[in-house]
């Protein structure tokens, strides 16, 4: 038996962030990260829409770009003291991610992190408190997904929690949060979001239900994220919609090897998690061509793109990826994005051991050993063609 789960309700369009005022409940906990949403004031407007659903506020700020366990305890045992009923998370991913796992220890003191680590094994939530989630970048898809990546500064591991329990009760998906993303920002997480839709089309686990989901969100994604990386308005909303499709697709038909590439050595070598998905993705496709070519191909049919069979179909899916990288300025390889080889190489062998084990590579559509692994990440520092 398969499952399929989003949230019960996806509220989208401009001001629909406006929905907060009709909420029932007693106290709402806000979680948020830097300070943009406070400087643009959707905050502030947060904030309002649910004092007028006569509830109490209380606000977590200072969540970091990539959460850690320390911050999620702090924000776990402020909600254990203000005893909220619903719990808003707003902001990029990593404000929703840390929400999510906050939730997790609220509603269970007694649980430990490691408990939590292994996919699919969070005790039930929900007996204290619902979760609303607000993005306002349009790639992670956090507030429709059943995921949060937490990391440990003191390994240097970034966990991503998985479990259907985490997944929001409530998305809203309101494009005027994200119109003030720099353009840097919208290009990692616009290749992060067309990463989540690949990833999830050849994923183990995809299915008629996930399918449309990730093809809508690809070619949406393909046709808007130049321009919207380049300021429009219309290209912005648009990428709004696809990343929260990519996050429905990939939430149910999981991910592969690209995230866990990126999950490890997102904090190793300090890449953002956006950057990472965008250099890794083309080498992983030409990886894992030997077991998916022909949802690959499909994806370069259904996007126009010329070849003659279906090797040079995938062909020339990698080399759009990668054209849309130079275009917005993500370097094509880890040695162009500044790792230093002496660096990578004492490394090397600790990271693919550590991606191998990551909770994504179990979906991806070709199995891969340490060893190959290993080969993957020296393809993606020098720019090598992968054959093997």
């Amino acid at each position: 038996m398969n499952r399929f789960t989003i949230p019960r309700d996806i509220y989208f369009g401009r001001e629909s962030i406006n929905i907060l005022k009709t909420l029932k409940g007693k106290k709402a906990f806000i979680v948020v990260g830097g300070g943009s949403m406070k400087r643009l004031g959707f905050l502030q407007q947060v904030e309002e829409n649910l004092r007028q659903a006569a509830m109490d506020v209380m606000v977590f700020e200072g969540v970091e770009p990539d959460p850690s366990v320390e911050t999620v305890l702090r924000g776990a045992e402020a909600m254990v003291n203000f005893e909220p009923d619903w719990i808003v998370a707003l902001g990029g991913g990593s404000a929703i991610d840390a929400a999510k796992a906050m939730w997790i220890f609220y509603e269970h003191p007694e649980v430990k992190f490691d408990d939590i680590k292994d996919p699919f094994t969070l005790p039930e939530l929900r007996t204290k408190a619902k979760f609303i989630g607000i993005p306002s970048t349009s790639g992670t898809a956090s507030e429709v997904t059943a995921f949060s990546v937490i990391t440990d500064y003191k390994t240097e591991i970034k966990y991503p929690i998985a479990d259907f329990n985490i997944t929001p009760d409530i998305a809203i998906v309101d494009p005027e949060l994200a119109e003030s993303m720099p353009a840097k920002l919208t290009a990692y997480t616009g290749m992060d979001a067309l990463t989540h839709a690949i990833e999830a089309y050849v994923a183990g686990l995809h299915s008629p239900f996930s399918d449309p989901l990730a093809m809508e969100a690809i070619e949406m994604v393909v046709k808007n994220l130049y321009n919207s990386y380049k300021g429009d308005s219309n290209a912005r909303e648009k990428m709004h919609y696809a990343q929260c499709l990519a996050g429905m697709a990939f939430s149910n038909a999981l991910l592969g090897i690209t995230h866990s590439m990126a999950h490890k050595t997102g904090a190793v070598f300090n890449i953002p998690h956006g950057c990472a998905n965008a250099i890794y993705l083309p080498y992983v496709i030409e990886f894992n061509k030997k077991t998916a070519i022909d949802r690959y191909a499909y994806i370069a049919k259904r996007l126009g793109l010329e070849g003659k069979n279906e090797d040079e179909l995938v062909q020339s899916l990698v080399s759009l990826i990668k054209d849309m990288n130079r275009q917005m300025d993500i370097p094509l390889t880890l040695k162009d994005y500044g790792v230093k080889e002496d660096d990578f190489n004492a490394k090397l062998k600790m990271i693919a051991e550590r991606a191998v084990k990551d909770a994504c590579t179990g979906a991806n559509p070709r199995s891969i050993t340490p060893e190959e692994m290993e080969n993957l990440f020296e393809a993606t520092y020098y720019g090598k063609n992968v054959d093997f």
